[in-house]
């Protein structure tokens, strides 16, 4: 009897974190689904990834701040790999302002991808993982417990994330739906306009976001880590 290869959903995995863990889960054996609101980015990451292993990797366009765009990727990949095992709710944006320069556009997206994407990719996904007994993870950040200046919509976004993430744990686990919130501090990614380079190597790698993720879910059925912390072991490079 061949074995089942397990899927996963990850949200906003053309780049950074989301891209990081799709390539640990594909060298882990379990076919993955990116999402992206653009195609072609969707598509150059997926060709990217099935060069770890073939047709191991689905790129999508879908937009978390549309239920029904969710939907319809957690439908595409349903009629090609016929299961979901692992949501990962990771897409993110961030505008970094005084919030006497903050403008209404700018909160309105934050709270939008930050927050209700989350949201509707838990709505999205919640029926194949009830199937299956999977796992639903979101990325939220270290911002989600500590306020900084200039990061009002940020910090409101990722304490939402938190709190939505331990709710839903407890609403899920009586589901066998497994929920974790993992909550990176500084990542080495394009996130905020950034471009990693060198300077960076101090910082947490995308692929070490990845890392958690797959250890999380090996874990046995009777455990569950509902937040996660991670940071990195010498800020700064020291």
């Amino acid at each position: 009897m061949a074995e089942t290869i397990k899927t996963a959903l990850i949200t906003g995995g053309s780049k950074g974190i989301g891209y990081g863990i799709a390539e640990v889960l594909i060298q882990q054996g379990i076919n993955v689904a990116i999402t992206s609101r653009s195609q072609e980015s969707a598509d150059k990451a997926a060709a990217q990834l099935n060069q770890i292993r073939p047709d191991s990797a689905l790129g999508l366009a879908a937009d978390v701040r549309d239920l029904a765009s969710q939907q319809k990727a957690v439908d595409a990949l349903l009629q090609k790999w016929g299961r979901l095992d692992y949501a990962v709710a990771n897409a993110g944006v961030g505008h970094f302002a005084p919030v006497q320069e903050l403008t209404p556009e700018m909160w309105q997206e934050t709270i939008d991808i930050n927050l209700t994407g989350v949201f509707y990719t838990a709505k999205a996904t919640l029926t194949a993982l009830k199937e299956t007994e999977g796992y639903f993870i979101t990325i939220s950040s270290l911002a989600g417990t500590n306020f900084f200046e200039k990061g009002s919509a940020y910090n409101a976004s990722k304490f939402g994330v938190v709190g939505f993430s331990q709710a839903i744990m407890l609403d899920l686990r009586k589901d066998g739906i497994k929920v974790t919130t993992i909550m990176p501090g500084s990542v080495a990614t394009e996130f905020d306009n950034h471009v990693p380079t060198e300077k960076d190597a101090w910082k947490i790698q995308p692929e070490d976001i990845g890392q958690i993720v797959a250890d999380l879910i090996r874990l046995p059925a009777r455990s569950l880590p509902s937040k996660i912390e991670v940071r990195p072991s010498r800020p700064g490079g020291q």
